[in-house]
Formats: structure tokens, C-alpha cells, sequence
């Protein structure tokens, strides 16, 4: 094994809350922590990115002063063992801006744009620990193979802490909760 194939230690073991938050940005950039367990994502792609940023900026205008819509920064999902997800589109309560870790009670919805390699987390995972964390809103964004993307709206049961089914849109998403928005995917 060469020098370049050395993977961190990190990598191997659990790592905790106060560890993580004593990484850099840049060491964080590109990973999630999963019951303590670094899990590295590649670099998603041009057509991912554009679809999060569009649904991010058409969310930001349409949810008003008391929320904010942003990108690829952490969820705080539970303290022990440590998860943290990092979800594509997130909107969360503005007056959170400046409190790191962002906690479950400060999300209103996240997005995730499915890519090749994480259709099983995006499907199923994400969408379980997402329910079980108390986020209000699910939304999975597919990147159809007629290039139009499909996105799937969830609604919290809060009783059941399980998603329910909403509805399905292509090219014009139009829906009236968490507030009424309009977001054109035809611009993808």
C-alpha cells in the first residue's frame, strides 16, 4: 500500500460531537456522520447542483422573513452516537442563522436531489431518520432519464413520526405548504 492509499483513522472509528466540531470546514466538506461513522459523498453534478440551487432560491423568496432556504450545511440529527446529515436544500427558521449545530426543531423542509450511488439513502435511510428527527417536510427530487426531474413531496404524521405521501410534480412544482410556492424545473 502506498502513502496516497493511507486512509485516515478517522475513517475507521466513531467519532463524537465535540471531536467533529473541532474540524476544520474544509475536513467536514463532502462527508456525513452516520451513528458516528464518517460517510464520504462524491462531488455531485453540475445538473444536481443547479436543481438544489434552483429549489433553494425559488424556497428563500417564497417562505418569507421567517424562514431561509440554503444549501450543503449540517443537520444535527442526534448527539450519541453522533448523525449529521447534510442535506441538499434545507429551510429552516431564520432566526437560527447563527446557531451551529442546526437542530431537527429548526428545519422546516429538506430536499434531496437523488444522484447515481445514493438512491437506497435518499429513498428509504434519509427519508426514516428525517421523519424520526421531528422535520415537518420531505422533499425527493429525481433526476428522470427524460431529463425532466420528478419531485415527491412527504408530509410529517407527527403521531407516527412517518412520512406521508404527497404529490408528485413535474416541471412545475405548485404546492401551498409550508407555503405556497411555484418553482419551474423546466430551466434544469
Amino acid at each position: 500500500m502506498t502513502a496516497e492509499m493511507v486512509v485516515p483513522a478517522w475513517m475507521h472509528q466513531q467519532i463524537t460531537a465535540e471531536e467533529y466540531e473541532s474540524w476544520s470546514e474544509e475536513q467536514c466538506a463532502g462527508i456525513e456522520i452516520v451513528d458516528g461513522m464518517v460517510v464520504v459523498s462524491p462531488s455531485a453534478s453540475k445538473r444536481h447542483n443547479r436543481l438544489a440551487r434552483l429549489l433553494a432560491n425559488a424556497l428563500d423568496v417564497a417562505a418569507g422573513p421567517d424562514w431561509n432556504a440554503d444549501t450543503d450545511f449540517d443537520v444535527r440529527l442526534q448527539d450519541v452516537p453522533l448523525t449529521n446529515r447534510r442535506p441538499d436544500v434545507i429551510v429552516y427558521r431564520a432566526d437560527t442563522i447563527d446557531i451551529t449545530p442546526t437542530r431537527p426543531e429548526h428545519v422546516l423542509l429538506v430536499a434531496e436531489v437523488v444522484s447515481p450511488g445514493s438512491e437506497t439513502t435518499d429513498r428509504i435511510v434519509k427519508v426514516d431518520q428525517y421523519a424520526k428527527a421531528g422535520i415537518g417536510f420531505y422533499w425527493r427530487i429525481e433526476q428522470a432519464a427524460t431529463g425532466t426531474p420528478l419531485v415527491y413531496t412527504y408530509l410529517l404524521d407527527p403521531a407516527t413520526k412517518t412520512y406521508r405521501d404527497g404529490d408528485v410534480f413535474t416541471d412545475v412544482v405548485k404546492v401551498s405548504a409550508p407555503f405556497t410556492v411555484e418553482i419551474d424545473l423546466s430551466q434544469v
